[in-house]
């Protein structure tokens, strides 16, 4: 333990000593938002400890494994993701947690990306180095840094508190008339990339990976993109108005672009990150596509940088200007856990935005992915299925009518005609979606999880994993998805790994996912507590089980493999054809 009263790092007295970690990890498990499970809160104090007792390089996924999380010796994490899953689940937290009560805390305890172990630094020199994007100079301490796969648990909680009020009409009633202009939205300025090397072709290159940029982002709907620098001026001052910075350099066949991203009202870094390839092993055009939709996809998607900068600049006060892009951005916090308590506010919140601005075509898609949730979560008593379906209809052909580029509105529009039975026309409409912007990772995944209920499993499966891997937000609904996958593949062990992740369990169909996996592992008295929650919060998923499940998935002897483990696990399922496998509506 001495080396440790040294530092941890090598960085002398500046280091916190074992007894100042120990007070912080105790402080951090005690407090009510690091909000994460007793196995999370495990999973930190194991590698705490693991490392102030010198044993750093022993913590591994195997160690972990078998350790805290009770898996036997043959555990594969190439197999078993739980302790990747865990780790990011509990990074996410720790950064909720310091961006929320721990902002003054004295000492920071991270898990950085690529390993287990644990990295203790105190407060200043953390915020001092918030940044790793050489050639920029460093950052200054009131810098905010957002890593790539930043948590957005903090922002989601605080956001949903803030815009509930948006849904009170009286909010949109000062507002006379109907302005039919589009309503207030970021915009992201994307500066000239500067050339650092100014030898052979680098000019070129750079001028071209700059060219993508624009062309990727500006794919996403959601964000105004300026390329042209002369009017920097006009929207300088301009509320959530930022800018993006690139520099290339290139030495022999290896370049790296480094980026970050300002806000323009006082110049701070919200965010920066190096891109390295090689040159030999990609053609010029090739490389400049896949560097530029990397970055484009960590900026412009939602719940990427622009996202989590807006939103925590709303957590505190909305400017009525931006009422009705802060509905948008309450209807990704509902997304992180699909609740019905949310729900009705970020739905009443969006047909108020709709009203006031009739040609927002995202608003529109997604006030029409609400009513698509309370017609297959059952929100609503009041409003039948095909009521709630009709709406939904409705509201997606106003978002593609306003915008037929806008994504959000074709993933509504594909999400309508899959729950109407028209299944090969839903996967052509996502198939046309995921072409025009291939970096929107919410629409991807979505698009992938239709492909696989409709029996394309491995494509559409990969898709969903791809996309677990590239979205930064809340991912519960397609780690449900990808239980799906496990279960469909018999893997029933993984697929209860992937649905306990899912922070899903105030909906019914994570219940019904998780009932039908408990019934092929045997686990009866697990399976019991799940049947008695549907009795209780969802009667209708089990009396009329077999529309539930053919509503969603479309082949019949993929309906009969879910049938058969919920009836395994005790549900009484009335005999009957597992119809309908697709052209046409499920009859209700």
């Amino acid at each position: 333990m001495a080396d440790v009263e040294q530092g941890i790092e090598g960085e002398g007295t500046f280091d916190p000593t074992s007894d100042e970690i120990l007070e912080q990890l105790d402080r951090i498990r005690r407090s009510p938002e690091f909000d994460v499970p007793e196995r999370a809160r495990n999973f930190l104090s194991y590698v705490v400890h693991e490392a102030l007792a010198g044993r750093a390089e022993r913590i591994k996924a195997y160690s972990i494994a078998t350790t805290v999380f009770g898996r036997n010796t043959s555990f594969n994490a190439q197999f078993d993701p739980v302790v990747r899953i865990e780790a990011g689940r509990v990074r996410r937290a720790l950064e909720r947690y310091y961006l929320v009560c721990g902002i003054e805390d004295p000492v920071r305890i991270t898990i950085p990306k690529g390993g287990y172990a644990p990295s203790f630094s105190r407060h200043a020199i953390a915020n001092a180095n918030a940044t790793n994007a050489p050639p920029y100079p460093a950052l200054s301490p009131a810098t905010l840094h957002y890593p790539k796969h930043t948590a957005i648990g903090l922002i989601v909680a605080a956001l949903l508190g803030c815009i509930a009020g948006l849904a009170v009409p009286t909010l949109w009633s000062r507002h006379v008339g109907v302005d039919a202009s589009q309503p207030a939205q970021p915009t992201l300025i994307v500066r000239t990339f500067e050339d650092l090397t100014a030898v052979g072709n680098s000019a070129m290159i750079t001028r071209g990976l700059g060219d993508e940029v624009v062309r990727n982002i500006a794919k996403f709907k959601e964000i105004t993109v300026i390329a042209n620098e002369r009017r920097v001026g006009a929207v300088a001052d301009a509320a959530s108005t930022f800018a993006l910075e690139g520099r290339v350099r290139i030495e022999g066949q290896q370049l790296r672009l480094s980026v970050r991203v300002l806000r323009q009202s006082d110049g701070a870094v919200i965010w920066a990150e190096n891109y390295d390839e090689s040159l030999l092993v990609e053609k010029i055009i090739r490389l400049q596509e896949k560097v530029a939709a990397s970055v484009a996809t960590a900026i412009a998607q939602p719940y990427g940088i622009l996202f989590q900068a807006n939103a925590q600049q709303m957590t505190t006060a909305i400017p009525d200007s931006w009422e009705a892009y802060a509905c948008t951005l309450s209807y990704y916090s509902y997304r992180s856990d699909l609740n019905s308590q949310t729900h009705h506010s970020v739905q009443n919140c969006l047909e108020q935005a709709t009203k006031h601005y009739p040609n927002y075509a995202t608003a529109w898609a997604l006030l029409s992915l609400t009513y698509l949730d309370e017609m297959r979560f059952r929100y609503r008593a009041s409003r039948t299925s095909n009521v709630s379906l009709d709406l939904a209809s409705q509201a997606a052909a106003h978002a593609v009518e306003h915008d037929p580029q806008n994504v959000r509105g074709l993933q509504a529009q594909m999400l309508v005609l899959f729950f109407r039975g028209h299944v090969d026309a839903a996967l052509a409409v996502g198939a046309r979606a995921t072409a025009l912007n291939p970096n929107d990772t919410e629409l991807v995944g979505e698009y992938g999880f239709r492909l696989a209920l409709s029996g394309q499993w491995d494509q559409g499966c990969e898709l969903v994993s791809k996309t677990l891997s590239l979205n930064p937000g809340p991912v519960g609904y397609f780690e449900a998805a990808m239980a799906v996958c496990r279960y469909m593949r018999h893997d029933y062990g993984a697929a209860e790994r992937w649905v306990q992740m899912a922070d899903l369990q105030a909906n019914p169909i994570y219940h019904v996912i998780l009932l039908a996996i408990l019934g092929k592992l045997r686990k009866m008295e697990a399976a019991v507590r799940e049947r008695r929650w549907l009795e209780t919060h969802a009667p209708s998923f089990l009396t009329d089980i077999r529309n539930e499940v053919a509503l969603r998935v479309r082949r019949p002897e993929d309906q009969r493999h879910i049938l058969e483990g919920l009836r395994q696990a005790g549900v009484s399922i009335p005999p009957g054809p597992e119809a309908n496998s697709g052209g046409g509506p499920v009859p209700r």
